[in-house]
Formats: C-alpha cells, sequence, structure tokens
C-alpha cells in the first residue's frame, strides 16, 4: 500500500469512528421517543450492536424489554422478526422447513426449503427460557456461525445478523434454564430494573395519551456493517489486552483467582470472555469517537460480559451473594491492576 493510499484509509477510518459516535447519539435519541430510563441498558445494547455481538435482555415482564429491541431495529432501518418462545416451538418454526411443490409444467414433485423467522437481521427471541433445550439449541448453529443448515445444505443469513434475546428472572413454572453453551454465545446479559418514581410516572402519562411516537431510520444495513468492521480495526494495546485476559483468568477457581472468585465461584468465565471484554472495549471506544479502548472501557462492559458466564457455589448462596455482587468486588479487588 501506497503513503497515498495509506492515508486515504486513515482518512477513511476516521470518519466512520465520528460516524460511529454520531449514530450512537442518534440511534439514543430515537429509543427514547418511546422508551422512558433504560439509559445504561440502550448504550450497552449500542455496544454490542456495533460488536456485532448478541445480548440477552434479563428483567421481570412490562419492563418494555420487547418494545425497546422493537425500537432500535426500526431506528436501525433493518428486517426484524420476532420469535415467540413458547413450550410446542419446534426447531423448524425457527429455522425454516421444507414443502413439496409441483411444477405444473412437467408434474414433477420437488422439495423447496421456505426460510423461517431466523432470516432477519435482528431476531427477537422473547422469552427464551420457555422453549426446550432441542429448540433452543436450534438457534446454537445461526448465532455462532450466522447460517443454519437444513436438508443438507447450508444457507447463509443476512448480514448483519443479532439474536436479541429476552428472559424473565422470576417464573420457573414451564421454563427451561437456558443451557451454558448457549448462554456463552451472547455477548452480554443486560438486567433491566424497575424504573424510578418520576420514570414511571412520565411512562404512565405517555402511554395513556393519543400521541404515538414516530421512530425515524438513522443507518441502514450497510453502513452498520461498515462500522462494524472500524470497530475490528481499532487497535487494542497489548497491555489492555493482557487486562482483559487477567481479569477473564481471575474467575476461575485457581491459582490466578482472585480472592472474592476463590471464594464464590464453581466455574469460571472462558476465553471467549476475554475476547468480549477486549471487542466490547473497543466498541465502547467507537461509540464516543475514540480511537483507542482504555481499561475503563473493559472495566465498564466487565458485567455485562461477565454475568452469565460465572456459576456460584453454595457459599455465595448462603451469604446471599449474586453473580453482580461478586463481580463488583471482583473489579474492586482488581482496581490497582494496569
Amino acid at each position: 500500500m501506497t503513503p497515498t493510499q495509506e492515508a486515504t484509509t486513515l482518512d477513511r477510518d476516521v470518519e466512520l469512528l465520528e460516524r460511529a459516535a454520531e449514530v450512537t447519539d442518534s440511534l439514543r435519541a430515537q429509543v427514547e421517543k418511546r422508551i422512558v430510563g433504560q439509559r445504561d441498558v440502550v448504550d450497552e445494547l449500542l455496544v454490542a450492536l456495533l460488536a456485532n455481538g448478541h445480548a440477552l435482555l434479563v428483567g421481570v415482564p412490562g419492563l418494555a424489554k420487547t418494545l425497546l429491541v422493537q425500537t432500535l431495529a426500526e431506528a436501525m432501518d433493518l428486517e426484524f422478526s420476532r420469535i415467540q418462545f413458547t413450550p410446542d416451538l419446534m426447531p423448524t418454526d425457527i429455522t425454516g422447513t421444507e414443502v413439496i411443490e409441483e411444477d405444473r409444467t412437467t408434474g414433477r414433485r420437488v422439495f423447496r426449503f421456505v426460510k423461517g423467522p431466523i432470516f432477519a437481521n435482528v431476531v427477537l427471541a422473547d422469552e427464551i427460557n420457555r422453549t426446550p433445550p432441542k429448540t433452543q439449541a436450534a438457534l446454537l448453529e445461526a448465532m455462532q456461525e450466522r447460517a443454519v443448515t437444513a436438508a443438507g445444505e447450508n444457507f447463509k443469513l443476512p448480514p448483519p445478523f443479532f439474536v436479541l434475546a429476552t428472559q424473565n428472572p422470576i417464573e420457573q413454572e414451564g421454563t427451561y434454564p437456558l443451557p451454558e453453551a448457549q448462554l456463552d454465545r451472547f455477548m452480554l446479559e443486560l438486567p433491566i430494573y424497575y424504573p424510578s418514581k418520576s420514570e414511571e410516572e412520565e411512562i404512565a402519562a405517555r402511554t395513556t395519551s393519543e400521541e404515538e411516537p414516530t421512530v425515524s431510520p438513522v443507518i441502514a444495513a450497510e453502513e452498520l456493517i461498515d462500522l462494524q468492521g472500524i470497530v475490528r480495526r481499532i487497535p487494542a494495546p497489548p497491555s489492555l489486552v493482557s487486562f482483559a485476559v487477567r481479569l477473564a483468568r481471575s474467575t476461575r477457581p485457581g491459582e490466578e483467582a482472585a480472592s472474592v472468585a476463590a471464594r464464590y465461584v464453581s466455574w469460571g468465565a472462558g476465553p471467549r470472555a476475554s475476547q468480549y471484554l477486549v471487542l466490547g472495549a473497543k466498541a465502547r471506544a467507537a461509540s464516543r469517537g475514540a480511537a483507542l479502548p482504555s481499561y475503563d472501557d473493559v472495566r465498564a462492559v466487565a458485567p455485562a460480559v461477565l454475568a452469565h458466564r460465572l456459576v456460584l457455589n453454595f457459599e455465595a448462596e448462603a451469604d446471599g451473594r449474586t453473580t453482580r455482587d461478586v463481580i463488583r468486588e471482583l473489579l474492586e479487588e482488581t482496581e490497582g491492576w494496569t
């Protein structure tokens, strides 16, 4: 590459970084037309989208999880598909199925694959823990390989492709815990909490009036793919990569474990956590137009990256410690790391 070409590429990357910050602000503004509060959840969702990762939204009913995903899809002008997970949902209801068609000219019957709702840019897996493991497993290949295999043929999913799933943490009857292998494919787990009193008053006022906020698209699929590319091209200093890996390894019981992990964790985060800590830090930097991620970026994405990857032991349950409690103590314990 000639110096002129390098300069042109650099200028293009600078423009894309500036555009990433603009798009983040614009998407946030569009979402806020319908969603009151939940600013941290929205920001973390935008990080997942820039990083081309999947996200799991966990919260009790009525906290606008579904509306948040629908609104975000509208603001990005992407093809949206909602799959309501129920106990009788079959794998083919997600991936698609073969049907027999007859050629009217020859009379010959042939099989044709009819694509299922997974063939979209943004797939809302609503109440994902309400369907049996066999059906949940139908998502695994799509989430990891971004492809579906049916009738011996491989079908690529349209880029960009995101699975944004919702889960109710309190209802256990008629639900199936997600397999660890599937949980690990979600980049982030995002808890959604009750709104504050003032926020709830605003929600009640907004949703009982005639006004219906209109969401305007601010980015198309092609540009989003470009922004995901610049996130990948953001350099991560070796010291930051080392910090992210050390943080992930400190969750695993053993010689490198932090004291809080050694006491309360049965199984720590795997290597995918290290990857997502670095990638999430890059995406967070891009969302504000920064050319380099910082240690603070790694720490900021750590709770959402690690929360669904730690398995706590009986002592943690006896002491009333949640996964988020352990992660908070872990970050405090590692405050001096550089």
